[in-house]
């Protein structure tokens, strides 16, 4: 009943808000996108790729660090995982990206329950942290009323002073859904809380790029950037029945950059975002899996035994099966 129900939703919301898009981009959104052909903002075009590849490097890094323990997930090997994972999230299904992380995994000799544990654990962290980023915007949308700020900010250093805060919850959910989730040591994930910030920073500086392109103000369209685009990804990955969050992501950029842009100046960066967010994470991907590919095979921890092919009929049957198939590893998480 709630598949069929998925089926038949995700079509239609995803029409309304692509439709949305196209009526804002029609009020001159055209001219806008005109900007984009001057040569003078090539530069700016260059930082936006620049930057979303940065976004993703770092992210590789936070989801790595939750994954303590000797063992050949490291280097180009991690990131040939991260990138298959981030892949995934264009086949059809719920579960791929979880699977990838399991199978690469046991390849090096790491238990199948402490890669879903890295998954989940980044997936929640991701989340977080994009939600404190997202304040970033609230100067500008709400001005004057910073103050209540405050108390998101203090919730954020608290995690960072007791991760447990961070964790438990996660591990609270994980045993009702009978998924159990084993938490790394506190540094390896305050460790990981700095670089998904980071990680979310970076990223978020592709879309200030695109609107300094636009003609918004330096520094107030620096907030609302950096900020819209956290909230943005946040929201779209809640958003389950939606693909990739397309339409919903497009809509919440829009109106975030609504305090520094025109609504049609505004819809015109949301899209050129998206373009940009694809071309980094797929021109990284080739990069990566092309390099793997080339590069002698990692070894586990056990001695030099190269890795094997891993079958997906051989995934333990343990593998989560309602986890969700973006990729939990940072802000490129659509």
């Amino acid at each position: 009943m709630i598949d069929r129900l998925r089926r038949l939703l995700t079509p239609v919301i995803v029409l309304a808000a692509l439709v949305g898009v196209y009526f804002l981009v029609r009020q001159g959104g055209v001219s806008a996108a005109r900007e984009f052909a001057r040569p003078e903002v090539l530069p700016l075009l260059a930082g936006a790729v620049l930057t979303n590849v940065a976004g993703l490097v770092l992210a590789v890094r936070a989801w790595r660090v939750l994954i303590p323990g000797e063992h050949a997930m490291r280097g180009l090997y991690a990131a040939k995982v991260y990138f298959l994972g981030q892949l995934s999230k264009y086949l059809p299904g719920r579960v791929w990206g979880v699977l990838t992380h399991v199978a690469h995994g046991r390849a090096v000799g790491i238990p199948a329950a402490q890669m879903t544990s890295a998954y989940v654990l980044s997936l929640a962290l991701t989340i977080l942290t994009g939600a404190g980023v997202a304040l970033l915007a609230a100067p500008v949308a709400l001005p004057g009323q910073w103050p209540w700020l405050l108390a998101p900010a203090l919730l954020f250093v608290l995690c960072l002073v007791r991760p447990a805060l961070a964790t438990r919850p996660v591990a609270a959910l994980a045993r009702l859904l009978r998924r159990p989730v084993q938490p790394p040591a506190d540094p390896a994930v305050r460790r990981a809380i700095l670089l998904a910030v980071s990680s979310w920073l970076a990223s978020g500086l592709h879309l200030w790029f695109l609107v300094l392109a636009l003609g918004a103000p330096v520094w107030a369209g620096l907030g609302a950037s950096v900020g819209a685009f956290a909230l943005a990804t946040v929201v779209s990955s809640l958003a389950l029945i939606i693909p990739d969050g397309w339409g919903v992501r497009e809509l919440t950029i829009t109106a975030a950059l609504a305090t520094v842009l025109s609504p049609g100046a505004a819809a015109t960066a949301a899209l050129a975002s998206r373009l940009v967010c694809v071309v980094a994470e797929l021109g990284s991907s080739a990069v990566v899996l092309l390099r793997a590919r080339r590069a002698a095979p990692p070894t586990s921890r056990a001695g030099a035994t190269p890795v094997p092919h891993v079958p997906s009929s051989d995934v333990p049957a343990d593998a989560p099966t309602a986890a969700h198939s973006a990729a939990p590893l940072g802000p490129h998480a659509r």
